[in-house]
This record gives structure tokens, C-alpha cells and sequence, in this order.
């Protein structure tokens, strides 16, 4: 560290930098108009210093991240010297603003100090819809960004402080939900707002040239702190591969290959030889590949690695142009958000190999996402919601449940909210006894939601996945159990694939049944502790006989561990069952 530069100023302007940004993210929260934001809290914030280089992210959407640098510099790129004091950029396209999909909207507001930009303010929000096919605007069978929905390069959404009413008009035009979607996009211009106060008030007390010496200082740090972390990894090439289901009703698997290699302090990610663009909305543009990768990385780094752009300088990522990683226009991406999931998984995958401890076995594959829609008193309604969410085991403890794919930090909506505004109820929400993977330390459970339709004609679509690829277990953990879509119709009941690419129309009394991935495993089963495993079996998270098929444990009709039978089934499983680790898809150059 400089001499120029005082550790206990450095750590003070970061912690200011982030509380800017978290606050951001707190407006914006509090302010949205729709579940899938408010409730969801599907969007994400950022400070950005004046190259657009981020400072501070708010405690949001890791997956979101990583891409703000790419959409800053396309926007400084494309605007040069035609910024104002007051003006606030509003963009979404992947080809056109560096955006992610379309539903992923920016609104970006420069940070003006004595006429001079000193800093960006950052926000972006998944939009309940932004027109395309269908209502949602998560088109699976889309097959080019046409398809998709509204297109918005980057245009001034204010214009030195006034809102341009065209912009606005234009976007109520072509979306299902103008008030819930203008809503956002204030709810997102507030906090842009916020966060130009929060750095100005910040070069007020301090001055401009101090808050840029420390946060150029900043990222010098973070890349410092990075590239520490980069070192304790073995070096070598740590190979990979994991697949989507696919789509439709006869998916061809979407393969995903990675070759991570770690070299003295730098990381590159090389995904030659992963599938082609697809015909359908998985599709991911490189800014939205390259988030998921930092944000993969960043998760074995310590706590104290600052959030900004400097931590990922070490972090190189190679992805062909054309494939389902790097797709070129005219390639849809409006489902990418299953892709994103997939690249962390994948760089776990690679990293179990090098550093075991620091990674998770296979969780469910990140959110489901199903979607609703009808008209209410001659309104249309559009519903959509992540349900989240299972963790694999670790090598420390079981697998978590209830919680968000480490790349979405995101929330199941609440049912009294769903029940309170749409036609909808919800049967049933709970997890899923005997589906965590076994192991030493027990894959998570999976997590059910059963909706009804309360009225009639209501248009649904679903985004999953794993089940066709349930989630794999690591060091002899077995696999979790695979996710299922069920629909329970007035014909019988109908099982629908991870991504059904024909949308339905549901009736009165019909049911939507959704059951997430369980988590796989760590550790050989036949390690677990009997006692452990009596404990699931009491709290009803397995059943006496997945215990003694799975874990070798024998259970009696009272609950009490029959020790001296465990012994002798133990006994007899552990040629066929404990094997020193599961190598499947795992492989090491």
C-alpha cells in the first residue's frame, strides 16, 4: 500500500462508499411497485467511480454485479461529452447497452460535482414484463430478441433533471403492466438520486481529489486482497462439465465445459467447448457470463476483499462468440437467468477439486421461475416470482434450505402477498422428506409450492431445471433428488419438462405442483453419525427406510437407534456404497 494512502482513511471511505450503495438499495426496496422486486428483490445497486468502475455494490444480486462495468463503459463509449448535470440513462438491450435481458432494466445516473462527473449511480431491476411473446417476457421458445420484448439502448430517461415524457410513453406502450413497471423504473430513478446525494456529500466533507485517490486506492487493494486468494489456490487446470435440461418436450442437453486454470495469482475461466447459441431464450451475452464468474470466485475469497472492480482484474474469462455463453444478435437471452446459475455451478464444480472445503455440493440449480397472468376488472395482471432455494452439503454441515442460489441472494414472495393480489392460492409450501442427497453431511432438502387458479383462463409458463441433471454430491456424496413440474387438471394429471416452450392456459380449481432439486451430498453416507441420522428421521426429514436403504442406519418403530443392526447393515453396504469420492463430472488435467 502507498504511503500516500492512510489504511484507517481507506477503510473508512469504503465502508462510506458501501453504505451509499446499500442505501440505494433500500430506496429502491421500499420504493418498488411490484412483488418480483419488492418482495423478490430482484435488482441490484452500485456506486461507480467516474470511469464506471464499481466502488461499492449494494447487498443484492451477485449475478447482477459483475456486468455494470461492461454497461458503463458502453454508455461513457456511446455518450463522450453529451452528459448533463441531471441527466439519467435508462437502458436494457444485450446488444445494444450491454445489458443482460430484457426484463433487466438499467437506470444509471451520472454524479455531478462542481460540473465535473466524479462517479456513477447504478441500479437494475428485473421488470414483471417488457412485452414479447409472453406475459413476463421469459420466453423459452422465443428464437430471436425480437421475439423478447422492448428494446431500449441507452437513452436519456431525464434530461438535465427533467423526465422526458416520450421515453415514458414509449415504454407504457409496450408493456402488460404500465404501473407496475413505471413504478419500478422511479423506484429505480430514486435510488440513482440517493446515491448521487450520498457521493456528494461525501466530496463535500472530504474533496474530490481525496475520494478519488482512495477509491483508485480502493481497487488497488481489492485487487491485492484478490490475487492472495488467487495464490492459496493449487495451481493447475481444473476441468469441468455439467449440462441444462434443455427445452421443450424432448430437451437435447445444453452442455457447459469449463477448463479453470489457476496460475501464481490469476484465474482464467475457459469455456471452449461449450454448447452453441440455443434456439430459445437461454442464450447468455459475455457481460452476463463474466458476473457469474467473478461473482463464483469472489465466494471462496475472504470477507474482506472489498466488492469492487478490483478484485476481479486477476479474473479472465474466455468464452467462444456464438455459444450459449457469448451469444451474438440476434440470439434471444430473455430465460439467461438459468445459464448465469449454471456457470457458478460449474466453476464450484472445478474449484471442489482444488479446494474442497471452500464449496458446497450441487444445490437445486438456482430460482424456478413460474409466471402468471389473466385479467382482473378488465386489468391484466402478470405474476412472477423466483422460488428459491437449496444449498448442497459442505464438508462443515448439512446442506442449507429456504435460502438463494449464492448468485441470486434474492426471496420466495410471500404468500399472503400472492393471495392478497392475484387469483391465486397456495396450497402448499414446505420441503420434501428423503430428497436432500445422503452423505456424511445431508444435501439440503427439496422445497414444494403447489398454486391453484382461482379464476379462469390464466396464462402460465415456467422456467426449471434438474430434472433430467439432478444436483451431484461431492468427496462420495450422492446426487439429490431430481425437481418435477406436475400439472393436476380436470384430465388427469400431466408432467411437464424442466422448460416447457408451449405456454398453457389454466382453469378455475387447477393446480401448478413445483418441487425443487434436493441438494446433493458430501461425504460417504456411511459416514454420517447414527445419531445424526436419527434426528432427521424424528424431525420427519427422512424416512425410517431411506435411512436404512441410504444411510445404513436402522431405525425402530419408537424412533430408537438400533445400534448393534446398524453395525452388522453397515458392515454389509460398505463394499458396494463407500466409494472414495464421486468423480462423475469431475475431472483434473
Amino acid at each position: 500500500m502507498s504511503r500516500d494512502v492512510d489504511p484507517i482513511l481507506l477503510e473508512m471511505f469504503k465502508n462510506g462508499f458501501e453504505a451509499v450503495a446499500d442505501e440505494m438499495a433500500l430506496i429502491l426496496m421500499r420504493t418498488a411497485h411490484s412483488p418480483i422486486v419488492r418482495d423478490a428483490m430482484d435488482f441490484s445497486t452500485a456506486l461507480c467511480d467516474a470511469a464506471g468502475q464499481n466502488l461499492a455494490q449494494g447487498l443484492t444480486t451477485p449475478m447482477h454485479l459483475g456486468s455494470f462495468h461492461d454497461a458503463m463503459r458502453h454508455l461513457i463509449g456511446e455518450y463522450g461529452a453529451d452528459i448533463a448535470d441531471g441527466d439519467v440513462f435508462i437502458g436494457n438491450d444485450p446488444y445494444l447497452a450491454s445489458g443482460q435481458h430484457l426484463p433487466d432494466i438499467y437506470v444509471i445516473q451520472p454524479i455531478f460535482h462542481a460540473g465535473t462527473i466524479h462517479g456513477w449511480a447504478a441500479t437494475i431491476a428485473h421488470h414483471v414484463d417488457v412485452g414479447g411473446l409472453v406475459p413476463g417476457s421469459n420466453s423459452l421458445s422465443a428464437v430471436e430478441i425480437h421475439q423478447e420484448g422492448l428494446r431500449l439502448p441507452f437513452v436519456k430517461l431525464y434530461r438535465a433533471g427533467r423526465p422526458d415524457p416520450v421515453v415514458t410513453r414509449l415504454i407504457a406502450a409496450n408493456v402488460r403492466t404500465p404501473d407496475q413497471v413505471l413504478g419500478d423504473i422511479e423506484a429505480q430513478v430514486a435510488a440513482a438520486h440517493a446515491g448521487a446525494r450520498g457521493l456528494v456529500a461525501m466530496i463535500d466533507r472530504h474533496g474530490a481529489q481525496t475520494i478519488a485517490a482512495y477509491g483508485a486506492a480502493l481497487h488497488d487493494y481489492a485487487e491485492r486482497l484478490a490475487r492472495a486468494a488467487i495464490r492459496a489456490i493449487p495451481d493447475g487446470t481444473y476441468r469441468f462439465e455439467d449440462h441444462i435440461d434443455g427445452l421443450g418436450d424432448n430437451p437435447q442437453p445444453v452442455l457447459f465445459r469449463l477448463a479453470l486454470t489457476v496460475a501464481g495469482e490469476e484465474v482464467t475461466a475457459d469455456w471452449t467447448g461449450t454448447a452453441p447459441q440455443v434456439r430459445g431464450g437461454i442464450n447468455a451475452p459475455i457481460s452476463f457470463c463474466k458476473s457469474n464468474v467473478y461473482a463464483a470466485l469472489r465466494s471462496v475469497m475472504g470477507a474482506d476483499v472489498p466488492n469492487c472492480h478490483g478484485y476481479t482484474r486477476p479474473i479472465h474469462v474466455v468464452a467462444p462468440e456464438a455459444s450459449v455463453l457469448n451469444c451474438t444478435y440476434p440470439a434471444p437471452c430473455g430465460a439467461r437467468g438459468i445459464t448465469g446459475y449454471r456457470i457458478v455451478d460449474c466453476v464450484f464444480g472445478a474449484l471442489a477439486q482444488a479446494v474442497p472445503d471452500k464449496v458446497a455440493a450441487d444445490g437445486a440449480g438456482g430460482s424456478t421461475l413460474p409466471s402468471f397472468s389473466g385479467r382482473i376488472d378488465g386489468r391484466t395482471f402478470v405474476f412472477s416470482e423466483c422460488v428459491m432455494g437449496v444449498w448442497g452439503a459442505t464438508s462443515e454441515h448439512d446442506g442449507q434450505e429456504g435460502v438463494p442460489h449464492m448468485a441470486s441472494n434474492q426471496a420466495n414472495v410471500p404468500i399472503e402477498t400472492i393471495e392478497a393480489d392475484y387469483p391465486i392460492r397456495i396450497e402448499r409450501y414446505g420441503l420434501v422428506a428423503d430428497s436432500g442427497g445422503p452423505g456424511r453431511n445431508r444435501g439440503g432438502l427439496a422445497v414444494l409450492r403447489e398454486y391453484r387458479m382461482l379464476a379462469d383462463d390464466i396464462f402460465f409458463g415456467v422456467r426449471s431445471d434438474k430434472v433430467i441433471h439432478p444436483p451431484h454430491g461431492l468427496q462420495g456424496g450422492r446426487a439429490g433428488t431430481p425437481a418435477s413440474n406436475l400439472l393436476e387438471r380436470s384430465g388427469g394429471l400431466r408432467i411437464l419438462p424442466a422448460m416447457p416452450t408451449t405456454p398453457f392456459l389454466l382453469q378455475t380449481g387447477e393446480v401448478y405442483r413445483h418441487v425443487m432439486a434436493g441438494g446433493g451430498g458430501f461425504g460417504s453416507a456411511l459416514e454420517r453419525a447414527p445419531d445424526r441420522v436419527r434426528e432427521d428421521v424424528l424431525d420427519g426429514r427422512v424416512s425410517r427406510s431411506h435411512a436404512r436403504d441410504a444411510y445404513g442406519v436402522v431405525i425402530t418403530a419408537d424412533g430408537t437407534l438400533d445400534e448393534e443392526a446398524t453395525t452388522a447393515l453397515r458392515s454389509r453396504m460398505a463394499p458396494r456404497t463407500a466409494t472414495p469420492r464421486q468423480t462423475g463430472r469431475e475431472t483434473r488435467a
